[in-house]
């Protein structure tokens, strides 16, 4: 890597699914949950770039070459009447962690956030991952110690969704 390398950020396009699902694969694997990476290229084709998109891709690169990306979408506050930026995901390849690359994905959603005047930006981030909570921090970002992430997937959903409200 150059002692200056070269960052810039660009909107992933439909061409980008593979790159995309690369990245994907390589961030499960650093997380420890290659298992749960089953996403395919039609499933990320359709709801990155299809007639509704669910989420937007911003892909990273150091010198011309693909490093990292960022997935995000929107939610909404209640509280504040705004819609928030949410970022599911954002992955530097471990060759270019320490290029600037990561804060300057985190800055582009930033400015994407307050152009679209939403309430706040947020994520989450696994509890064990020392690096990343050290990086969030210096970006001034603060932990939501009294909240936990609850979770229905999969075939946990089916019960919950076959169950009569008005009994």
């Amino acid at each position: 890597m150059a002692a200056h390398p070269l960052l810039s950020i660009r909107p992933a396009t439909a061409d980008d699914v593979p790159l995309i699902r690369q990245l994907i694969a390589e961030l499960a694997e650093y997380e420890r949950l290659a298992d749960a990476a089953v996403a395919t290229d039609d499933d990320l084709r359709a709801q990155l770039f299809g007639a509704q998109p669910s989420a937007e891709v911003l892909i990273g690169e150091v010198d011309g070459e693909a490093a990292g990306f960022a997935l995000f979408f929107h939610n909404f506050s209640t509280f504040l009447g705004k819609r928030g930026l949410y970022l599911e995901d954002l992955f530097v390849r471990p060759a270019y962690r320490g290029s600037g690359l990561g804060r300057h994905l985190m800055a582009s959603l930033a400015r994407i956030a307050m152009q679209r005047d939403c309430g706040r930006f947020e994520w989450s981030v696994l509890d064990w991952n020392a690096p990343a909570i050290g990086f969030y921090r210096t970006l001034g970002a603060v932990g939501m110690a009294e909240w936990t992430v609850q979770r229905l997937e999969g075939e946990a959903l089916h019960p919950l969704a076959s169950h009569d409200a008005l009994c």
